[in-house]
C-alpha cells in the first residue's frame, strides 16, 4: 500500500473514532438530560422522607451522582470498606421510578447496580400459651464459671439435642465468635457478661448494643429488676418473666413487644456454646421492628469484626438482592450463617432461610418431637429443627424468661456450630457445616434433616462424615 494509502486510511479511522465518541458523548448528554427533565417535572416532594439501599460498582461517588441528579442525600456506608451499598433518603417520588426499574440507563451511566426500598421489618413472636416449670426452678447451679439456674441449664431442649453428651463426650464447649442480630442485649447480665464482645447499635448508629436503651426512664440503660423471690409472669403475650412487678409494668405495652428478644436469642447461644464468645449486634428495635438497611449493615459489621458464626432470628416475605449480596459476602468469607425458618406455619419461601444453600434455615419443634404448629416447614426454608416451646433463657435484669418461636430454635443450632468449631483445629465453611448438623434424628419429611442432635452433629464433623451433603455456600433467615 502507498504512502498516500496508509494517509487516508489513518484518516478514515480518525474519523470513525472522532463520529464514536461524538455518539457517546450525545448519548451520556441525553441521558444526564433526560434525568434532569425527569427531576424538574417530578411530582411535588412528599412530606416523609423515604429510604432506600443503593447498590453501586462506582463507590460513594457514583452514589453521590445520582443523588445530585434525583435530589437524593446520601446516610452513610451499609458495608465499610466495601464500598458498594450505600443509605440513600429521598422526600420524592424519583427513586421509586428506579426501584421499578424504568431509569435502567443510569446503571451503564453511574455503575448503579440495584436500588431497593428500604422495609421495616417485624420480628414475628407466637403467643406462649403457659409458664413452662423451669421458670420456678430457680435453684443455683455452676455452669462453666457461671452461677445459673437449673431451669436453664437443665431445660428439655438440652437434653433433646444431647447436649450434655455432646460437651462431654467431646469435651467442647464452644469458641470463637457467634454474632447475634437482634435487638441489642442486657450488657449486664451476669451470666453473659463474661463472653460478651462490646458489639454495635445500629439503631443509633453507635457503639454498644444495650437493649436498656430502648426502655424509657432508664438511667444509664440498666435497672436491678430486683427478681430474688419473685414469681414468674406475663410480660407481653409472647414472654413470661422473673420479674418485679413495677419492672413488668413499664414493659407491658407496644413499645416493647420484643424487649428482651436478644438477650434471650444471646443467652441460647451462650447455654449450648458457654466459652463462645457473642458479639451483639442490634438491629432491631424493642417494639420488634427494624430496617432492612440495618440488617445489611450488621452482616458485613459481623464479617468484617472476625464472627464465625451469625444468628438471624427473623424473617422477610420477599427476597431483597442487597442482603443476598450481604450473605454472598459472608459466605465467602467462610462465616455460617444461622437463620430462623420463620412462626407463619406455611411452606411459602422466606429470607434468608429460604437461601437454604448459603444459609441453615431452622424449624421449631415441640418437647415431644413434633413439629411446632406455628413452625414454617419444607425444604425451601428448613435445613433442620431445634426445640423452639417455651424455651427458657436469660433476660434483661439479670433474670430469666421463656417464649416461643424459630427465633429460639436458630440459636441453638448457632450455638451447636461454634462446638464444631472447637471439636476441630480447622476452618469451618457453610456446606461442612450443613453437612454436619445433617445428622439428625429423622422426624416427618417437612422438617427436611430432622431435629439436631448435637451429640451426631459434633460426631460427625470430628470423622468428616457425609462431607458432601451440606449443599455448597453463597447467599441468605428467622
Amino acid at each position: 500500500m502507498t504512502l498516500e494509502g496508509n494517509h487516508k486510511r489513518q484518516e478514515t479511522n480518525n474519523l470513525i473514532a472522532g463520529e464514536t465518541h461524538v455518539v457517546a458523548t450525545m448519548k451520556r448528554t441525553a441521558i444526564i438530560f433526560a434525568l434532569i427533565i425527569l427531576t424538574l417535572v417530578a411530582p411535588n416532594p412528599a412530606a416523609a422522607q423515604n429510604r432506600y439501599i443503593v447498590r453501586t460498582t462506582g463507590g460513594l461517588s457514583s452514589v453521590l451522582n445520582l443523588c445530585n441528579l434525583l435530589q437524593c442525600q446520601v446516610q452513610g456506608s451499609l458495608d465499610g470498606p466495601v464500598g458498594q451499598n450505600f443509605l440513600v433518603t429521598s422526600s420524592n417520588n424519583l427513586l421509586v421510578n428506579l426501584v421499578n426499574g424504568t431509569l435502567n440507563l443510569v446503571e451503564s451511566l453511574l455503575g448503579i447496580v440495584s436500588v431497593e426500598a428500604d422495609r421495616l421489618l417485624p420480628i414475628p413472636q407466637p403467643s406462649l400459651s403457659s409458664v413452662p416449670s423451669g421458670l420456678y426452678d430457680t435453684a443455683p447451679v455452676n455452669y462453666y464459671g457461671s452461677v445459673v439456674w437449673h431451669g436453664y441449664a437443665a431445660q428439655p431442649a438440652t437434653q433433646i439435642i444431647r447436649l450434655q453428651d455432646a460437651q462431654n463426650g467431646f469435651r467442647v464447649a464452644g469458641t470463637g465468635i457467634v454474632a447475634v442480630i437482634d435487638t441489642g442485649v442486657d450488657i449486664n447480665h451476669p451470666v453473659l457478661t463474661s463472653v460478651l464482645l462490646p458489639g454495635y447499635d445500629f439503631t443509633r448508629n453507635q457503639p454498644g448494643a444495650s437493649e436498656w436503651l430502648d426502655v424509657a426512664g432508664m438511667q444509664n440503660g440498666y435497672i436491678d429488676t430486683n427478681t430474688q423471690n419473685q414469681q414468674p409472669g406475663y410480660v407481653q403475650q409472647s414472654t413470661a418473666a422473673v420479674l418485679d412487678q413495677s419492672t413488668a409494668a413499664v414493659l407491658d405495652g407496644t413499645p416493647y413487644t420484643a424487649f428482651g428478644h436478644g438477650t434471650m436469642t444471646s443467652g441460647l447461644v451462650h447455654l449450648v456454646a458457654p466459652q463462645a464468645k457473642i458479639l451483639p449486634l442490634k438491629a432491631f428495635s424493642s417494639d420488634g421492628t427494624g430496617y432492612l438497611s440495618n440488617i445489611v449493615a450488621a452482616l458485613y459489621y459481623a464479617v468484617q469484626h472476625h464472627a464465625n458464626v451469625v444468628n438471624m432470628s427473623f424473617d422477610l416475605t420477599s427476597s431483597s438482592s442487597a442482603l443476598n449480596q450481604a450473605v454472598s459476602y459472608a459466605n465467602k468469607a467462610g462465616v455460617v450463617l444461622v437463620a430462623a425458618a420463620g412462626n407463619e406455619s406455611t411452606s411459602a419461601p422466606v429470607y434468608p432461610a429460604a437461601l437454604n444453600s448459603s444459609v441453615v434455615g431452622i424449624a421449631s419443634t415441640t418437647n415431644w418431637d413434633s413439629r411446632s404448629s406455628f413452625s414454617n416447614y419444607g425444604s425451601t426454608d428448613v435445613w433442620i429443627a431445634a426445640p423452639g416451646e417455651n424455651i427458657v433463657s436469660t433476660f434483661p435484669g439479670g433474670t430469666y424468661a421463656s417464649a416461643s418461636g424459630t427465633s429460639f430454635s436458630s440459636p441453638i443450632v448457632a450455638g451447636t456450630v461454634s462446638l464444631l468449631l472447637s471439636a476441630k483445629s480447622q476452618s469451618l465453611n457453610q456446606s461442612q457445616a450443613s453437612s454436619a448438623l445433617s445428622h439428625g434424628r429423622t422426624l416427618t419429611p417437612d422438617l427436611n434433616k430432622g431435629r439436631l442432635d448435637a451429640y451426631q452433629a459434633v460426631s460427625a464433623w470430628v470423622n468428616n462424615s457425609g462431607s458432601t451433603s451440606g449443599g455448597s455456600c453463597f447467599l441468605f433467615c428467622l
